[in-house]
């Protein structure tokens, strides 16, 4: 894939300003897709959008479902509009301004959809039962999994009634006539979220805004895709993960990261001409246009732990398949519409693959200034063309946050070196997202918070954090005002970067 000369900004659905307690498909983003087009953008980046819970923390990148999309985005303000819910059903809630209550706005937005949904069953729907026909592959296994899932009071799979967990046909049969209105009821809440993001990116493509996703390398193991697919992962007999996914120890970590989701079996999918992967790219390309491949060093090689360890010390490199997976994606979509999130250690097998299917790959100014900033891949005069820059991700601290906080005052004399001025808090900001725009990479992304200029308090993710993750949201006074997107909207000129 070739992208043109152009600009985005990163900014997950939840982190928009609305009265409901989380962002969605509403008005707020529609109006935030108006404010992209006044300043010339052209991408708009995205978490993963996917079904996730309470129970892993409320993680983008870590769902139940590969397929399944989050009710939590699902407006209200459109289902009143629908007829589906009152105005009345919307008042007399308070929610924090600036970040998101995660269980309350989940009990809110159960209940609505709860409403809707009784509401719904007066009717009937030729577009949803079109919906459910289309997307049944999916959508079938994923409804009767999540109202089990209910209905066991939220327990995994793996704990189940071993009728349930090993999916017996006669076990299936009988509960799915014991929970046929719950799974009706999950069908419902998914073809909301796919007609209201349908909408939108309806809406962004108008504009000349073109979407971002994000598609995370793993699956949970807590999922339906590994309940309904067992044999695409590596576990034991009994369903329990045996290889589970991480990362080494480096200078960030003594004992590596223990990230713990299942180990694919890439013999069985390579026999399957990779079919469960080509479903899953061609059903996330109805959520986006482009879709960033995250950890995307696993398909040249995979670090692979067993399930025993309680740290990654002692897990091992295996080679995967990407040339053949890559030409078989190839094959069935006839591009490859991916941006190829490849930071952290990668080595020459991981760069051969990324140039062979003429990826673009991602670069990041915070990790340009090191004592090797002179050969620094992420130096901006070392860019290429096909690189997608960004000044900082969702796992990055904001660009302020990260020049007060985490720097030494050497690196910050490197900084003021590079740019040949003196760079500090009042500044730092703007020079970067200037050296961003300026640079010869093809796409430049910048984070929300740091067009901002916020601190660490708009941190997105702690990596390594349990706690506190994905809160953050625009507040409602958030200055995205004309004289911002003025400002943008002429250094975008300035530096060639309007396509549209």
């Amino acid at each position: 894939m070739k992208l043109k000369r152009s600009a985005g900004v990163l900014l997950h659905i939840s982190s928009l300003y609305n009265k409901t307690g989380i962002g969605d498909f509403g008005p707020s983003a529609y109006a935030f897709v108006d404010y992209l087009a006044q300043c010339g953008m052209s991408y708009w980046q995205t978490l993963p959008l996917n079904y996730t819970d309470g129970g892993r923390g409320f993680s983008p990148y870590s769902c139940l479902s590969a397929f399944a999309g989050n009710p939590l985005f699902i407006s209200p303000e459109m289902l009143v509009e629908e007829g589906l819910l009152s105005q009345d059903d919307l008042c007399d809630h308070c929610f924090e301004e600036n970040i998101v209550e995660f269980d309350k706005v989940n009990a809110y937005k159960t209940s609505l959809l709860t409403k809707a949904f009784i509401e719904f069953e007066k009717k009937d729907s030729f577009e949803f039962s079109e919906f459910c026909k289309k997307h049944a592959y999916w959508l079938d296994d994923f409804a009767l999994f999540l109202s089990i899932k209910n209905y066991q009071g939220g327990a995994w799979w793996l704990d189940w009634p071993a009728e349930l967990k090993n999916r017996d046909s006669k076990g299936i049969a009988e509960i799915k006539i014991v929970l046929d209105h719950d799974i009706k009821k999950q069908q419902f809440i998914q073809y909301l979220f796919f007609k209201q993001l349908n909408t939108l990116k309806n809406y962004c493509n108008y504009k000349n805004i073109q979407l971002i996703g994000d598609m995370p390398f793993y699956v949970s193991h807590d999922s339906s895709d590994v309940w309904c697919n067992p044999e695409f992962y590596k576990l034991h007999k009994d369903g329990s993960p045996a290889k589970v996914a991480g990362v080494p120890p480096d200078m960030y970590s003594e004992t590596g990261q223990l990230w713990g989701m299942p180990i694919f079996n890439w013999n069985v999918l390579k026999k399957s001409n990779y079919d469960w992967w080509v479903k899953r790219i061609k059903h996330t390309l109805l959520m986006c246009d482009i879709i960033r491949l995250d950890h995307f060093r696993a398909f040249a090689a995979y670090y692979e732990i067993g399930s025993e360890e309680h740290t990654a010390i002692n897990g091992k490199w295996l080679k995967a398949p990407g040339n053949s997976f890559f030409t078989t994606v190839l094959k069935a979509f006839g591009d490859l519409p991916f941006i190829a999130e490849d930071l952290g250690e990668i080595d020459e097998p991981v760069i051969e693959l990324i140039d062979k299917f003429k990826l673009p790959g991602m670069k990041l100014l915070q990790f340009s200034f090191t004592e090797n900033t002179p050969t620094s891949i992420h130096s901006p005069h070392n860019y290429k063309q096909s690189n997608v820059v960004y000044t900082g991700t969702h796992d990055n601290n904001t660009l302020l946050g990260w020049y007060k906080e985490e720097i030494s005052d050497k690196k910050k004399q490197v900084i003021s070196a590079y740019y040949n001025k003196v760079i500090n808090e009042s500044n730092v900001n703007t020079e970067f997202i200037r050296a961003a725009f300026a640079s010869v990479a093809a796409l430049a992304i910048i984070p929300m918070q740091d067009l901002l200029h916020l601190g660490s308090e708009a941190k997105m993710n702690r990596p390594g954090s349990l706690h506190d993750n994905w809160m953050w949201r625009l507040h409602s006074e958030a200055p995205l005002n004309e004289e911002l997107a003025m400002d943008i909207k002429n250094q975008l000129a300035l530096f060639n970067r309007i396509c549209c």
